[in-house]
């Protein structure tokens, strides 16, 4: 990062912030931000407009397209072309940093530190370097004042939309939502504090599960805006799936059982992190998975593959390893784990239970077991939306996996639980997100592999380890019980019943789909005609007074102010009825 762009980090934290809004509004303007991004039209032209509004803007680009659930699947694809274009840091500003954040300097720790970076990205640059003891790793530092450039970004951000006041009242998502979740998640990114404990946690779950490394994360040399991890060889595993496959048979017979193998591990890898530890990795694309061989003299070659048995210990899942047979000889890395997914037990639960309902393609199943992973922001009509959910999954629930375009799916759905006021977990998006980026990656390595024919069978073992034969046995017999002692009772209640209905005194309540709907409309009608009664009395009642009563001024204003009152309320009414219109 060159001082140009220091010196405009100072003016934009500094006493210019004026000319940085002005700036802000001035190329949204150009690009009509506000009505595109709100709209969901036009996506390339907001995607140029975040790229000249800078390394904030374009972070949050970056961010919203692992979004599904906040923004089309059209920005989603666009969003992912934004490239950090930030200038390098000198290595006197490496240094600074460096210093600043551990009372060290970069002697003291490292052996050796390149000071051209390998990497770098708006939040920071990346670095090899050896540690005193000779271990090779990667030392990550932020850019210099990114934090108040992010901060006051996003502040004037919000006073920019306040003063193009362009937002359209038909909006297809929700600016306030879409904000606050960007803030959170910048704020995020730039706190290395958080991944510093999602790579500890990712590494003591993970590391060793099969085929699958986790770099280790030295915690001692980490801090706010230093990640040091251990070097991982490999390249990305999208080059693996993208080779072709040899033309002799018995070498394309091998290529092909290396791929399952590694697609088997993947999806059986992620769906232990959903149901065992309820702790995913949320952003599994193919640049934060790499794949390597071992050398012949690698002691890991004769390393024994662990396979998971589970088990129940005080109401949670538990995975035990058994070791088996002898492991092939390459790896899977995982990277990054700025952006990661945690589940509590009961919703791990409700996305089994989903999964489950999928696999008997019965639509009131599924649609009970959506309620439960949503949240209600509203009256919800659960028979209207499983009728609708019912029409939309009925094309997909006939196609195969790899047939379905997920984002396109997720997105739909997510519209429909909104139009039924429901709002789906941002852990379930965020789930399903990577659950997509993964299917990617394993259709790609053998695209006979269903991601869902592995979680089946998973979720339904999730079940039997969960149920306790022994609190639902006692559930059924205090069930049956309170059924035994409730049965001498029938016949003095179906008399009571008799009596009742004999006496007149019975009452049905009956109700109908769209019930309150229909009253609410008939409600409005019946105000309107009363109103435009009233308003003809009175247009009546002042003509009179004003024809009656030329030489009694008070009388004569009285019928003039009744003209007047009708008119503000004939033209009220007008205005209402058009916006309304409009709106829907």
């Amino acid at each position: 990062m060159t001082d140009e762009y220091i010196s405009k980090i100072e003016e934009i934290t500094g006493k210019d912030q004026r000319n940085r809004m002005l700036e802000i509004v001035r190329i949204m303007r150009r690009h009509d931000f506000v009505r595109n991004f709100m709209k969901q039209q036009n996506p390339e032209e907001v995607r140029l407009a975040l790229e000249e509004l800078g390394p904030t803007f374009i972070k949050g680009g970056q961010i919203l397209s692992t979004r599904p659930d906040l923004i089309s699947p059209a920005f989603i694809s666009e969003f992912k072309k934004l490239q950090d274009d930030v200038q390098i840091d000198s290595f006197e500003s490496v240094s600074k940093t460096f210093r600043e954040q551990t009372e060290k300097n970069i002697s003291d720790v490292f052996d050796k530190f390149d000071e051209k970076p390998f990497a770098s990205a708006s939040i920071g640059q990346t670095h090899h370097a050896v540690l005193k003891n000779g271990t090779q790793v990667v030392v990550k530092v932020q850019h210099p004042k990114i934090k108040e450039l992010v901060e006051t970004d996003l502040t004037l951000f919000r006073q920019a939309l306040k003063i193009l006041k362009l937002a359209p009242e038909i909006t297809v998502v929700d600016p306030k939502e879409i904000l606050n979740q960007l803030q959170a998640s910048l704020l995020n990114e730039i706190n290395t504090e958080i991944e510093i404990k999602n790579g500890l946690e990712f590494y003591r779950l993970n590391n060793h599960d099969g085929i699958i490394e986790v770099p280790v994360v030295y915690e001692e040399y980490s801090t706010q805006k230093i990640l040091v991890n251990s070097r991982m060889d490999g390249e990305s595993i999208k080059k693996l799936a993208a080779r072709s496959l040899s033309n002799d048979p018995t070498e394309r017979k091998l290529q092909k059982k290396e791929r399952t193998y590694i697609a088997n591990a993947l999806v059986k890898n992620f769906i232990k992190q959903v149901f065992v530890d309820n702790f995913f990795h949320a952003d599994p694309h193919p640049g934060n998975i790499l794949f390597y061989r071992l050398k012949q003299d690698d002691p890991r070659i004769n390393e024994l593959e662990p396979t998971h048995e589970f088990e129940k210990k005080s109401g949670s899942i538990k995975a035990s390893i058994k070791t088996e047979q002898k492991l092939p000889p390459y790896r899977l890395v995982y990277l990054d784990f700025g952006m990661m997914g945690r589940l509590s037990p009961l919703l791990a639960e409700g996305i089994a239970n989903v999964i489950v309902a999928l696999s008997k393609k019965d639509t009131q199943e599924i649609s009970q077991a959506v309620l439960s992973i949503c949240n209600r922001t509203g009256e919800i009509d659960e028979e209207d939306f499983t009728d609708q959910l019912g029409i939309f999954l009925t094309p997909y629930l006939k196609q195969g996996l790899g047939q379905i375009d997920f984002p396109v799916m997720l997105y739909n759905i997510i519209k429909l639980c909104r139009k039924n006021n429901l709002q789906v977990k941002p852990e379930v998006t965020l789930l399903i997100k990577a659950f997509g980026s993964l299917e990617g990656i394993v259709a790609q390595l053998d695209p006979d592999l269903s991601l869902m024919d592995v979680a089946r069978p998973f979720a339904k073992e999730y079940f039997k380890r969960k149920f306790n034969w022994k609190n639902e046995l006692d559930e059924d017999l205090m069930t049956f019980g309170r059924a035994i002692k409730s049965t001498p009772q029938i016949p003095i209640k179906i008399e009571k019943l008799l009596d009742t209905l004999n006496q007149g005194r019975g009452r049905f309540t009956l109700r109908f789909k769209g019930q309150d709907t229909f009253i609410d409309r008939i409600e409005t009608i019946v105000n309107r005609l009363i109103i435009t009664i009233i308003l003809a009395s009175i247009i009546l009642s002042s003509s009179l007074l004003v024809q009656g009563s030329m030489k009694h001024p008070a009388i004569y204003n009285i019928g003039v102010a009744g003209y007047m009152i009708s008119f503000v309320v004939i033209i009220w009414m007008v205005a209402s009825a058009i916006w309304h219109h409009f709106k829907k």
